[in-house]
C-alpha cells in the first residue's frame, strides 16, 4: 500500500495571519514539503496542473524532476495532467524524460481538470472535453509503445512516421492512472487499457465514488486484465491532524471557513459527515481512512491533501510529521491485514513492469535512427519518390 501527499498548488491568503505567500515562497515550500514526505516515510508526492492564478503548478515535469533529484525513493506523479488541453506528443516526450531522470520513480495521472477557461487558452473547445480525453490518450498510448507512429484523428494534425523521443526508459512506458470524479467513460477507458483508476474522493459522498470504482472493476475484468479485485485503484483524501479532536477543529476552522473551495458552504462538521474530510486526532483520521477500504474494497494508493487553504509551511510540516509518524504506520498494518490475497498491495513499479515484459532478459534500450524521417516536414522519406529520396543530403 502506498501513501503520499497531493497538492493542488494553490496560493491562498492565510486567514489567521493575513499573509499571502509569493509564488516563489510557495514553490520553495512545496519542494520542502515533498522532501519532508520522504523523510517521514511516505511513498508518493503528486502535484496538480493549473494555468491560472491562484495556482503555480503550470509546469509539473520541471517541478517533479527537481523533487526526484533531491529524493532517493519518493515516487513523483501528477494529480492530474490535463489530457484534454496538452498535446499528447508533448506529454509523451516530457513524461518519458521525467521517467529517465527519476530512474523510473514516477507515474502519470491523467484527467480533464476542473478549470473551464483552460480549454480556449490552449485552443480547445470544452464541449469536446470527453472526446479529447479519449482520443488524446489513445495517441499517447501508441506513442509510448510504437517506435514509428502513423496516426490521424480529429483534434490535432496527423502524424506520419513519427517517433516520440526520448523513448520510455527500458522501452517500458510509465504506469498511467486515469483520474475522474464524475465520468464513467473515463473509468471505462482506464479499464480498457488495464490502467489504474484514481478517484479523487474529496468533495463527494462515498456513494458517488463507489459507483464509479465498482464500474471500473467490472470493466477491468471484462477486458481480461484480471479479476475486479486485481484492478488498481487510488483514492484521494483530506486530513487535518492535531493531538486531540478539539485542538484540530479549533486550528483548522478558520482555514476551512475562508477557503475558496469550502467557504460559505456547509459547516466543517457537516462536511466531515458528508465527505472523506478528516479533522481530528491521529486515531480519528485512522478510523475514517479505514472506512475507505470498507466502502471501495482493497486499493493500492492513498493520497492526502494537506497543504492548501493558506496553511503556513510550519503547520503543513507538522501535519506531515503526524501523518507519517502516527497515522500511516497503523494504516499500513491494518489495511494489509485486511487485504484479500488476490488484491495487489501496490501499483506496478517500473521494475515490476520491466520484469513482466522481459523476464530474465536485458531490457531493450532504444536507439532511434536519426535519419529515418524528414527533419524539414516531419514526414517519412520512404513515402517520397526515389528521385526525391536521392536528393536528400547525405549526412
Amino acid at each position: 500500500m502506498q501513501f503520499g501527499l497531493m497538492s493542488v498548488s494553490d496560493i491562498t491568503r492565510d486567514p489567521v495571519s493575513g499573509y499571502t505567500p509569493s509564488e516563489a515562497e510557495r514553490i520553495k515550500a512545496i519542494i520542502t514539503i515533498a522532501k519532508h514526505a520522504e523523510d517521514v516515510g511516505l511513498d508518493v508526492f503528486a502535484i496538480g496542473e493549473h494555468h491560472n492564478p491562484p495556482f503555480f503548478s503550470s509546469s509539473p515535469t520541471t517541478l517533479l524532476a527537481h523533487i526526484a533529484a533531491i529524493t532517493e525513493r519518493l515516487i513523483v506523479t501528477t494529480s492530474t495532467t490535463l489530457i484534454t488541453t496538452n498535446d499528447p506528443v508533448r506529454i509523451a516526450e516530457e513524461y518519458a524524460m521525467l521517467q529517465h531522470v527519476s530512474g523510473g520513480r514516477m507515474d502519470l495521472m491523467l484527467g480533464r481538470g476542473n478549470t473551464a477557461p483552460v480549454y480556449p487558452w490552449f485552443g480547445q473547445d470544452i464541449r469536446q472535453g470527453l472526446h479529447l480525453a479519449l482520443e488524446n490518450y489513445n495517441l499517447l498510448h501508441r506513442l509510448w509503445r510504437e517506435d514509428v507512429v502513423d496516426w490521424e484523428g480529429k483534434f490535432r494534425t496527423a502524424l506520419q512516421g513519427f517517433t516520440s523521443t526520448p523513448r520510455p526508459l527500458d522501452d517500458v512506458p510509465p504506469f498511467v492512472w486515469h483520474g475522474s470524479i464524475r465520468t464513467p467513460e473515463i473509468a471505462e477507458q482506464a479499464a480498457y487499457y488495464g490502467n489504474g483508476y484514481f478517484a479523487n474522493n474529496i468533495f463527494w459522498p462515498k456513494e458517488h465514488y463507489k459507483r464509479l470504482i465498482e464500474y471500473y472493476r467490472k470493466r477491468f475484468e471484462h477486458y481480461g486484465h484480471g479479476t475486479g479485485k486485481q484492478a488498481i485503484v487510488g483514492l484521494g483524501g483530506q486530513a487535518f491532524l492535531a493531538k486531540s479532536s478539539q485542538e484540530a477543529h479549533s486550528q483548522f476552522r478558520p482555514y476551512f471557513d475562508e477557503a475558496p473551495v469550502y467557504g460559505n458552504g456547509p459547516s466543517m462538521e457537516d462536511f466531515e459527515e458528508m465527505t472523506p474530510l478528516s479533522v481530528g486526532s491521529p486515531q480519528e483520521v485512522i478510523d475514517k481512512t479505514l472506512t475507505f477500504q470498507e466502502a471501495f474494497g482493497d486499493y493500492q494508493r492513498q493520497l492526502f491533501l494537506m497543504d492548501h487553504a493558506g496553511l503556513p509551511l510550519k503547520t503543513v510540516l507538522e501535519q506531515v510529521d503526524l501523518l507519517g509518524g502516527e497515522v500511516v504506520p497503523v494504516l499500513r498494518k491494518e489495511l494489509e491485514s485486511r487485504r484479500d490475497p488476490e488484491a495487489p498491495a501496490n501499483p506496478p513499479s517500473h521494475a515490476e513492469l520491466v520484469q513482466a515484459k522481459y523476464g530474465d532478459e536485458e531490457p531493450r534500450q532504444p536507439r532511434p535512427n536519426a535519419n529515418r524521417g524528414d527533419n524539414v516536414t516531419g514526414g517519412s522519406p520512404y513515402q517520397d519518390s526515389e528521385a526525391e529520396v536521392s536528393a536528400y543530403p547525405t549526412l
